[in-house]
């Protein structure tokens, strides 16, 4: 082997931490543009913004990503940090068999291996964290049904002498995995047998026991149908992700999966929250927990929390599909940080939070409810190291690679391995190899495709009744090898089986090339474990585009799965490639696989959470309107002022700003309060005079106050006041031109004009083109008409604002306490102020600054609880404010407000 040809091996990197990885396919930036912090903890302080914080925690310790190399209890004391991580994954590691009077069959699962070593090494001795995994057991079967791994064929024996396609073992199922039993199985009462799981050399592991129903009379469980837990995820959920849609239904199955998928992330919940402490990690992962964040922060308000999806993320055209749409991606953002395989599912999610919820989103993160929700890209890796330990230095694996050369000899191998799902492509493979015998007829005898396809995982592949997919690989391989093979030569070897763990290793070290034609794909990890193989041989790998490693491993030969000429000639390429070239392309990517590694993916990702939950302050909260004292204070007050916002405050935001009409109740509740002479009742909006006139003028006593304090209508007349007349409304020809220019090129937007504001509304736009357009429109006015008239230009839920500078609610606030305490000179009582958005903090602000005692002001704002305000309260909705005036007004009966008062009723 030349100089070009030496690739270091993983121990090898491992040894010389001080030499700098310069590694042009790493997502992490680039050193040299800023000091590196001494810790990560240290480089988040002082972040200006999420995307401030991302650049910052990219730079820690040079150029090596951030890893928190101290105890992260010491470097984030402000969290109060446990040390523990409890991580919630779909199923535990092990498979589950039940024998009647004796203690479970506890046997490895298939699948998701970089994850299981993850959890496997958060659970070392040598870590700083306590780990505990929490996951359903699967479907428990009788343990004689539980098919048993594959072996490694045992040295010297009779099939170890024979060629590879009789080696392989038996085939468990051709066509899928083994399926959860439809007839009952009553095992004894789970609890007693967790122990043999919490002894599990991997960790600690809690099960989630899913059952049908307990019989009443016995310590048993009744399971029937196990799959239940499955149906919605991976019919539903896993399809439309992989950009697949189902022919249209009456939708009756869909419910039943829905409510089977509530159940089974409430009883996730219920289990987690049986162990949790304060101060805990919790680590949710992929499409089967997707409500989990969203219920586990209800009850747990301040909870560390963090979620990382393992599949792709599809476009917001694809996800809006999905019928439960804004269940899933609420349920998401109850995570305080959301983690993606590649940069652009991190964009498909932003942009459907923006699109299907309306929420403001960047890369960096989402504003959901009041909060802010980190969203990041973390590529997920393997344990390089054991990988290479498995593949080299095996006796049995050396003579396999000997046999299987002795049987191709003279033939390059181009190696496959792939599930038996519609998304991996193998159809699409065995096309482009059509294909390219059919271009390159000089390769025919000289060149053979060995792919092996294990069973699907998958609930809904695993119920193709037709087995179309089986049938369709069966009839390509069959018409390859009847087109361009013989009796001397077979192009193509399937094999529909799962092979053992030293057959699979001797296979990718063999190979030429490997070739993933993926058509949609998280991250596949055949891909990394074939370049660690491939360590001496530097046969090039072909990845499909459209796989989420093709990102990572950006050396390697990346082609369009269906373009079958291009796939064709990629092979022919692949082949024909110079020595010089592959050992370049094996040292890229090599270098890759072994410094990006799982356990670097899982300290990073825990080194953002900690670093965005420090820095953001998550734990910032007002507390829920308290309204046992709220009707205290109320009941012995004789002078009381009332201040109410209107859009998202007595009504809901609505696209169409004409159609946020109060309703029935919203106006009884409101003319209620107003009629008890007690109390001065005002609405303080930024609609005009001709809107609130038309919905709220018929109420006599009702005080109104247009344009957010433009003009002003006193209770018990019908005249409006205008408090802008003497002042020079000249800038409004110029602001009404600039609103012209950018409705005219932002579809769906319109201009409202007001008697002072003018209004440019966007709600009916594309929410993205439209912010965007507003803020190229906001930064025009700054520059033109803010410079040469005292106005302000403010941006408000789907608008932007131009009035007067002197013109908010906080003037009005303050027009009115002041006037209330005059005549006797006696202030209110008690002041009750609502609103829910940023014009609204003017009035919080104003009543801050009086010198009335403050255990007589309630300031109340509308939404999350985490939302940054100057309000002492909040309440969540408008239905919650209109509940909130009922109890004042009386309308509930004198026991129940007795009740509520002695309950603290919040």
């Amino acid at each position: 082997m030349n100089d070009a040809a030496v690739v270091e091996s993983p121990q090898q990197l491992n040894a010389a931490p001080d030499q700098p990885h310069t590694d042009q396919t790493s997502y992490f930036t680039s050193p040299g543009t800023v000091t590196p912090a001494d810790s990560p903890a240290k480089a988040a302080s002082g972040s200006r913004s999420s995307a401030d914080l991302l650049r910052r925690l990219s730079l820690v310790d040079g150029d090596r990503p951030a890893i928190p190399f101290l105890d992260p209890q010491v470097e984030y004391p402000a969290l109060n940090l446990t040390g523990r991580i409890l991580s919630a994954t779909f199923c535990i590691p092990h498979t589950l068999g039940f024998r009647s009077g004796r203690d479970w069959d506890i046997r490895p699962r298939r699948g998701t291996s970089a994850l299981f070593d993850s959890f496997a090494h958060l659970s070392e001795t040598g870590t700083v964290w306590d780990h505990t995994l929490v996951g359903w057991t699967g479907e428990i079967k009788p343990s004689d049904e539980i098919p048993s791994r594959p072996q490694s064929t045992v040295e010297g024996s009779s099939s170890s002498r024979n060629s590879l396609n009789k080696t392989l073992p038996v085939p468990l199922n051709n066509l899928s995995a083994p399926v959860p039993v439809d007839g009952s199985i009553r095992p004894s009462a789970p609890q007693p047998h967790e122990k043999q799981l919490r002894r599990d050399k991997g960790g600690k592991i809690v099960p989630v026991w899913l059952m049908d129903r307990s019989e009443d009379d016995k310590d048993d469980v009744v399971l029937v149908d196990q799959g239940r837990w499955r149906r919605y995820a991976e019919h539903e959920i896993y399809t439309l992700f992989h950009y697949k849609q189902h022919e249209p239904t009456d939708g009756r199955a869909e419910r039943r999966w829905w409510t089977d998928y509530c159940q089974m992330n409430q009883m996730f919940a219920d289990r987690i929250l049986e162990i949790y402490k304060p101060g805990d990690i919790v680590w949710v992962h992929d499409y089967h927990l997707l409500l989990l964040p969203s219920i586990l922060r209800q009850r747990l308000p301040h909870i560390h929390l963090g979620f990382f999806l393992h599949v792709p993320f599809p476009s917001s055209e694809f996800l809006r599909c999905l019928s439960r749409r804004k269940e899933i991606l609420t349920g998401v953002l109850g995570a305080n940080m959301i983690g993606f395989q590649t940069f652009s599912y991190s964009r498909h999610f932003s942009s459907c939070c923006t699109r299907i919820l309306g929420f403001d989103a960047v890369s960096a993160g989402v504003d959901a409810y009041g909060a802010h929700i980190a969203v990041d890209v973390f590529p997920i890796g393997i344990d390089a190291a054991a990988c290479a330990k498995l593949a080299y230095g095996n006796r049995v694996i050396e003579d396999k690679i000997q046999r299987i050369r002795a049987q191709y000899a003279g033939q390059k191998i181009i190696v496959g391995r792939d599930r038996l799902d519609t998304v991996r492509g193998v159809a699409q493979k065995l096309q482009a190899f059509e294909k390219f015998l059919e271009r390159h007829p000089e390769w025919r005898g000289k060149v053979v495709l060995i792919q092996v396809t294990s069973p699907t995982s998958i609930e809904e592949e695993k119920e193709d009744g037709g087995h179309k997919m089986a049938n369709k690989i069966s009839n390509l391989v069959a018409k390859i090898n009847g087109l361009y093979g013989g009796l001397e030569y077979t192009p193509v070897f399937h094999f529909p089986q799962y092979l053992s763990q030293d057959e699979y290793f001797a296979l990718l070290r063999v190979a030429d090339v490997g070739l993933i034609t993926s058509v949609r794909d998280g991250m596949n990890t055949t891909s990394l474990e074939y370049v660690v193989c491939q360590r001496d041989n530097h046969g090039p790998l072909i990845l499909s585009e459209f796989s989420g490693t093709a990102g990572s491993l950006t050396s390697a030969m990346h082609i369009n799965p269906w373009d079958l000429i291009g796939v064709a000639e990629a092979i022919h390429q692949a082949l024909t490639m110079p020595a010089e070239e592959k050992a370049n392309q094996q040292r890229i990517s090599y270098r890759h696989v072994t410094t990006n590694t799982v356990q670097l993916w899982q300290r990073t990702y825990l080194t953002r959470l900690l670093a965005n939950l420090a820095s953001f302050n998550q734990s910032f909260s007002t507390p829920p309107l308290d309204r046992a004292l709220l009707l205290t204070r109320f009941r012995v007050a004789k002078k009381r002022l009332f201040m109410f916002d209107y859009d998202g405050t007595l009504t809901p935001i609505v696209k169409d700003p004409q159609a946020a009409i109060p309703t029935d109740r919203v106006i009884r509740t409101i003319k209620t309060l107003a009629q008890d002479k007690r109390n001065a009742v005002w609405i303080i909006s930024g609609r005009d005079q001709a809107f609130l006139d038309e919905w709220m003028g018929h109420i006599p006593e009702l005080g109104l106050s247009a344009e957010h304090g433009s003009f002003i209508r006193h209770p018990e007349t019908d005249e409006w006041e205008n408090l802008t007349e003497k002042v020079d409304m000249g800038w409004q020809k110029e602001v009404m031109e600039i609103f012209q220019h950018y409705t005219e090129k932002t579809q769906g937007s319109f201009i409202e004009r007001k008697r002072i504001a003018l209004t440019w509304h966007y709600r009916r736009s594309d929410p993205e083109y439209g912010a965007f357009q507003a803020r190229e429109c906001k930064k025009h006015l700054e520059n033109t008409v803010g410079k040469k008239w005292d106005v302000e230009v403010m941006s408000g839920k789907a608008n932007l604002e131009v009035r007067p500078t002197f013109v908010n609610k906080g003037e009005i606030a303050k027009r009115l306490v002041t006037s209330y305490g005059i005549g006797k000179g006696e202030p209110p009582e008690f002041i009750l102020c609502l609103g829910d958005d940023n014009t609204d903090e003017d009035m919080f602000r104003t009543l801050r600054a009086t010198k009335l005692p403050q255990e007589n002001v309630f300031s109340v704002t509308v939404g999350a609880s985490s939302k940054q305000t100057l309000a002492s309260w909040h309440l969540l909705e408008p239905a919650d404010v209109i509940a909130a005036v009922a109890l004042l007004n009386g309308n509930l009966s004198g026991s129940t407000v007795d009740a509520t008062i002695a309950a603290g009723y919040s």
